[in-house]
């Protein structure tokens, strides 16, 4: 991991005296005091922001949000694409998700592995590499005519199984551009540049289709991974040190093998990450039930099917900027914020006007996105270095590969009953994993990291 003092920093490191200081320093301390925890003032926005003090970390949001923005715009493409392919069959887009995401089911934990074994710059270059091709080309057989859906699908399988190498190394590649102190506002910028290109991207792709069909937002998509490509061979991250870390497991099976070993001995871990994978399978659905409750429940126009996602991402984008301003990430505030997204998806599923409706799924999503930001945070922190990839994957999986096996269950709930009944159901799933976190007796904890230890004053990261 990247030292709290870094050589290439822009500006300097904080002071590590302790005593108080009427204007706060950029950077964190590990262990605040019961003063004032914020800042109303100017330096408010330098607290949101102080992760982009950092050179590499700011060459990494820039390529991020390039990255995610055309990423979201092929989404859309390949939707308008396989639509069109398959003359509005539902099934047909329910495989090219499957193929996406499966692979990150199966295959998670061993991309985890190989972000341990192997720099993990290595790993995004070259996978940044073949995610460039593979937007690429779909683009072109678009654009001469001789694309198919086989070969869509086949393009959506082999972008599943970059992402599952691709995913852990990025989240772990985070602690290296940043000092540890400044890792939970990395983690939470970076999820709020993932959430503006949730909404710059499909708003950019409905004119660029209407305009000059859908190959140029493949096109696009496959640029901005050269922008990425860019930022990644101008960094100068320090490499991790993994002194005391077991290394007795050399083979991949038998670090597979100790990532559960760790993780189940690990409760502050373990407990985070069943949570995430309860909240993300069941609650997380909004794909399908924001897109219902348009079509079936209130009956919108195709201009406005698409204001539920637009409504939700502002609410993501509003919940990473304050979570870029919090520290918090221990049991009682996981359980918490688990627990009220549960119960605003519940309230939301029963708004009587589509305005109602919209303006719910604000707060709903930025609750979540709290939630989501502060189990990273505690991950990141309470892991390893030399375990980092392996239970980032650990993340992915949960918080992405248990898509494939929950959406269909959500799908089937909202078209055999209502779509409020999908939603209600993924909310009241999540509501009472987190009260059975929340209740639950913690075991012992890591000694280095107590994030959910006895602790009274432990509340933050």
């Amino acid at each position: 991991m990247r030292p709290d003092t870094p050589s290439d920093e822009d500006t300097t490191s904080p002071s590590p005296s302790p005593s108080p200081s009427p204007s706060p320093s950029p950077g964190l301390s590990p262990s605040p005091g019961p003063g004032p925890a914020r800042s109303t003032d100017g330096n408010g926005s330098r607290r949101t922001l102080r992760s982009l003090r950092h050179r590499d970390f700011r060459l990494l949001a820039v390529g991020q949000l390039a990255s995610q923005t055309g990423t979201w715009m092929q989404k859309v493409a390949q939707t308008w694409l396989v639509l069109d392919l398959s003359h509005g069959d539902g099934t047909a887009l329910g495989v090219v998700t499957a193929l996406q995401f499966l692979p990150l089911l199966f295959l998670g934990p061993w991309g985890g592995v190989l972000a341990d074994r192997y720099p993990q710059r290595q790993i995004l270059l070259v996978t940044q590499s073949v995610l460039c091709l593979v937007s690429l080309l779909p683009g072109v057989l678009a654009l001469t005519g001789a694309v198919s859906l086989r070969a869509v699908y086949a393009f959506a399988l082999a972008m599943g199984l970059t992402l599952a190498a691709e995913k852990p190394a990025l989240q772990s590649f985070i602690a290296q551009t940043v000092p540890k102190a400044d890792l939970p506002n990395a983690v939470a910028l970076d999820t709020a540049a993932f959430n503006l290109a949730r909404i710059a991207g499909p708003a950019l792709t409905g004119p660029v289709i209407g305009a000059f069909g859908v190959a140029p937002a493949f096109f696009l998509n496959s640029f901005s991974y050269l922008v990425v490509l860019g930022a990644l061979l101008r960094m100068k991250p320090v490499p991790r040190r993994t002194a005391g870390v077991s290394s007795s497991a050399r083979h991949p099976k038998g670090q597979v093998r100790e990532l559960l070993r760790y993780v189940r001995g690990r409760p502050d871990l373990g407990s985070p990450l069943i949570l995430v994978g309860v909240v993300a399978g069941f609650g997380m659905n909004f794909q399908i039930t924001t897109a219902l409750m348009a079509s079936d429940v209130f009956h919108t126009s195709s201009i406005a099917f698409g204001l539920g996602s637009t409504a939700f991402a502002v609410g993501a984008v509003t919940g990473s900027v304050a979570a870029a301003r919090s520290d918090h990430c221990g049991r009682a505030y996981l359980a918490g914020t688990a627990f009220a997204f549960g119960v605003l998806e519940v309230v939301t599923s029963t708004m009587p006007h589509q305005a109602a409706f919209l303006l719910m799924l604000v707060p709903t999503g930025a609750v979540l996105i709290l939630f989501m930001t502060a189990v990273k945070s505690a991950l990141q922190l309470g892991t390893d270095d030399a375990m980092r990839g392996r239970v980032m994957s650990l993340y992915t999986l949960a918080s992405l590969g248990t898509t494939p096996l929950t959406a269909p269950l959500i799908g089937w709930i909202s078209s055999a009953a209502t779509p409020r009944a999908g939603l209600a159901v993924g909310g009241l799933a999540s509501a009472l994993a987190a009260v059975s976190v929340g209740v639950r007796r913690q075991g012992p904890v890591h000694p280095r990291a107590p994030l959910f230890g006895r602790q009274r004053r432990q509340r933050r990261c």
